[in-house]
């Protein structure tokens, strides 16, 4: 668990995904079309991803991927980031890490 807190920690937005995951892909592209640029961790293809994938279901994320850090902390999956978006609090919280600059 403690790896992935540190690797979430390491950008304003760190994403952990799959490389078959559609619904990854699509938060991706939603997060980068605000302008930030997303460490991306996809955990089929990653040494450790078996391990990061169980510590992500460790942290409540059910499923465990898309899990999208953002400015150091677990936001969440789809769900959240899709939540945010609706309700016009996403590019706030991008800005408030300092992913994107407006």
């Amino acid at each position: 668990m403690d790896m992935v807190m540190k690797l979430g920690a390491t950008s304003g937005v760190v994403i952990f995904t799959k490389s078959s995951c559609c619904i990854s892909h699509s938060i991706e592209t939603l997060i980068r079309s605000f302008g930030a640029n997303p460490i991306i961790y996809e955990l089929d293809t990653h040494p450790n991803g078996k391990q990061m994938e169980k510590a992500l279901m460790e942290l409540g994320c059910q499923p465990s991927v898309p899990a999208i850090f953002i400015g150091k902390e677990l936001v969440g999956g789809a769900n959240e980031i899709m939540s945010l978006n609706v309700r016009g609090k996403l590019k706030q919280l991008l800005i408030r890490a300092n992913a994107i600059w407006i």
